[in-house]
C-alpha cells in the first residue's frame, strides 16, 4: 500500500472528503489503516486509554510511546501527533519537543492547539522541517481556565477572531487547520477562507475532513457522549457481553473443551 503524503491530502481539498481517525496503539491502527487518510495519536488517550477527566496531565514521553506503537500499526496512513500540554509554551520548547517526536516516532506531522499567538511556533517549526496541524476553535487544553468544554464562536465577535486565528495560522505554515465544537457555518467560512484542508470535529459537514476519537466513534467510552459523536457500534456492551460469556464458561467448566486442548 502506497504511504499517504501531505501532497495528497492537500491535493483532497474540494475534491474528496478526509477521514481520519484517533488510535492509540498497533492492534488498532493495523484496523483502521486500510480506511483512514489520517490517523491522529491524540492527547485524547489521557481520557479514553488513561481513565482521566481531561486531556491535560499526560507527557511527551507518553505521547511517544504511544505514537511508536501506532507508527508499527498503520502502515499506509498519515501519522498525526499532538503535542500536549506544557510542551509548547515557547516556540524554543516547542521546536524541542516536536524534533523529540519526530526523531522518536516516524510520524508525518504534529498537532497544536492555540490561536494567532502561536504563529510564531508553526513558523519555527515549518522552517526547521516539520508540518504542523493547527488546531482552533474549541481547544481541550484550555478547559481548565474556560470552566469546561463549550461551544465556540457563536457570536460574532468570536468567530471573527476564530476565522482570523485560521488565516493567521496558514499564513505561518500550518498545513491544515483542525477546528473543533463550532458552528457549522463558521466552520463552512473557515474551509472557504483557506487554501490547506480543514478537518472537522463537531463543526459541521463542510470541512474538507473529519475526525473522530475511535473509542466515542465505536461506543467504547461512555463517560460521555458529545452531540458530534455518532456511534457506529456499541462497543462497550458487545465487550462485556462477550467477557460474560467466557467467565461464564470457565466457570462451568465449559472452556477450554477438548477442541482447544493439546493431546500427546
Amino acid at each position: 500500500m502506497k504511504k499517504i503524503k501531505i501532497t495528497d491530502l492537500i491535493a483532497k481539498k474540494n475534491r474528496e472528503k478526509i477521514v481520519m481517525i484517533t488510535a492509540y496503539d498497533a492492534l488498532f491502527a493495523r484496523l483502521f489503516d486500510d480506511y483512514a487518510d489520517m490517523i491522529l495519536v491524540g492527547d485524547s488517550l489521557n481520557m479514553s486509554f488513561g481513565g482521566a477527566n481531561e486531556t491535560l496531565g499526560i507527557s511527551v514521553d507518553e505521547m511517544i510511546y504511544h505514537a511508536r506503537a501506532v507508527q508499527r500499526g498503520a502502515k499506509r496512513a498519515f501519522l498525526v501527533v499532538d503535542m500536549p500540554f506544557g510542551s509548547t509554551i515557547t516556540p524554543e520548547i516547542s521546536l524541542k519537543n516536536a524534533v523529540k517526536i519526530y526523531k522518536n516516532t516516524l510520524c508525518d506531522a504534529v498537532k497544536i492547539e492555540g490561536s494567532k499567538e502561536i504563529a510564531p511556533t508553526i513558523n519555527l517549526l515549518n522552517q526547521n522541517g516539520i508540518a504542523v496541524i493547527a488546531h482552533i476553535g474549541l481547544k481541550p487544553q484550555l478547559s481548565r481556565q474556560e470552566g469546561g468544554y463549550r461551544v465556540v464562536g457563536k457570536d460574532d465577535k468570536e468567530a471573527k477572531s476564530i476565522l482570523e486565528d485560521a488565516l493567521a495560522l496558514e499564513s505561518a505554515g500550518a498545513k491544515m487547520v483542525l477546528i473543533e465544537g463550532v458552528p457549522s457555518d463558521l466552520a463552512k467560512e473557515i474551509t472557504k477562507a483557506l487554501k490547506v484542508p480543514t478537518i472537522g470535529i463537531g463543526a459541521g459537514a463542510s470541512c474538507d475532513g473529519q475526525v473522530l476519537v475511535w473509542s466515542d466513534a465505536f461506543g467504547f467510552y461512555d463517560e460521555f457522549r458529545p452531540k458530534f459523536v455518532k456511534r457506529y457500534m456499541d462497543g462497550a456492551n458487545l465487550i462485556r457481553e462477550a467477557m460474560k460469556n467466557y467467565a461464564d464458561e470457565v466457570r462451568n467448566i465449559k472452556f477450554p473443551s477438548s477442541q482447544y486442548e493439546y493431546t500427546k
